[in-house]
């Protein structure tokens, strides 16, 4: 009996004991678990530089010189000198028509034109002029003979007819490849549209602005371009043209050339990306401006470990960085040597303690 109450008091104390040091442990682990976390950041150097300014935008690629082709008559197709894509010279026959009644027609008016030379021939002999004296016979009587002798008339017909027949050999009118053919041998042609030709030695490239970034574009300046269907191809340019009207929705066209384009494509859609080059500017990582109160704000790092807030404005953007001045208005101040956070400020607030930590590579 005595022995069996002893053992009893002895497993109470013992579990007591072992209660009480497992809130001990418990207590220890909510101080850890809510200990504050440090801020870790990266820091540079404020400086200034130049900077490439730069305003983005979506245009569409056009060829310098573009013609649509077609014949002065209508026929059956008897040849074509080439395929989409192939590229002609200068005058080189792109297509031909089969006209024998305009072959024929050209033969007949030769021979009516011969004939009526002699008759205009034997009229000037009736006056007394022989052929070999043509330069001392006086025009209006040339003309009188031309005009009697139906020789004018005939004159005029062959070369209507050469013409008509001429309608029926389609010519390159400049170097370019051909596009947008349809037509195959043997198919009836119209005079409609039979294919296009395009210079693609030189190419052009249109896209539109904000009306509020038109002041920062003017002809001369550089542009890049990089086509929408994945090609990291770039391609440099300048602009040429800005059109003097806003469209509704307040849109400002805008014309570039470009350079080494013979691997675009007429209507290529593409990125374009205009770049102007600022002087002495402030320049910082985009990732370095954060909004609080609505407005534009970094951070200053100083060797106590305490970040500051700085209200800035921003002046002008590229795809990577800012250009910007303080905020006088708040009464901000920022200069050359600044220390600015640029990671691990999204959380921060003025007067936040931080730990300084080497630039990741």
């Amino acid at each position: 009996m005595h022995i069996a109450m002893v053992g009893l008091l002895l497993l109470t104390v013992a579990c007591g004991r072992r209660g009480e040091s497992g809130g001990k442990e418990a207590t220890s682990g909510d101080r850890l678990r809510y200990r504050s976390e440090e801020n870790r950041v990266e820091v540079i150097t404020l400086e200034k530089k130049s900077f490439p300014a730069q305003i983005l935008s979506n245009g569409k690629v056009s060829a310098r010189r573009k013609a649509s082709l077609s014949f002065g008559t209508g026929g059956a197709l008897r040849s074509v000198a080439g395929r989409n894509g192939t590229r002609v010279r200068r005058g080189e026959v792109i297509a031909r028509l089969d006209r024998p009644d305009l072959e024929l027609a050209v033969a007949s008016a030769e021979i009516t034109l011969r004939q009526a030379r002699l008759d205009y021939l034997d009229r000037l002999a009736g006056q007394g002029y022989a052929p070999a004296d043509s330069a001392r016979i006086p025009a209006q009587t040339r003309e009188m003979a031309a005009t009697r002798s139906g020789y004018a008339s005939a004159l005029n017909n062959l070369e209507k007819v050469r013409l008509e027949l001429a309608g029926t050999v389609l010519r390159a009118p400049f170097s370019g490849v051909i596009a947008d053919l349809q037509q195959k041998v043997f198919d009836q042609v119209s005079t409609g549209a039979f294919c296009t030709l395009i210079d693609d030695g030189g190419m052009d490239v249109t896209f539109s602005v904000m009306e509020s970034d038109v002041h920062r574009i003017s002809p001369g300046m550089v542009i890049r371009v990089i086509p929408f269907a994945g090609s990291e191809t770039e391609y440099s340019g300048r602009v040429t043209a800005v059109n003097p009207s806003v469209s509704r929705n307040g849109l400002v066209e805008v014309t570039g050339s470009l350079e080494g384009t013979t691997s675009l494509l007429d209507g290529m859609n593409v990125h374009v990306i205009v770049e102007r080059i600022l002087s002495s500017c402030l320049v910082v990582p985009k990732s370095a401006v954060v909004i609080r109160d609505n407005l534009n704000v970094l951070f200053t790092y100083t060797d106590d470990g305490i970040a500051h807030w700085v209200y800035v404005n921003i002046l002008d953007a590229n795809a990577e960085s800012y250009v910007v001045e303080a905020n006088a208005s708040r009464g901000a101040s920022l200069s050359e040597g600044d220390e600015v956070i640029v990671t691990g400020n999204l959380n921060l607030a003025d007067g936040s303690r931080v730990v300084l930590e080497e630039p990741s590579r």
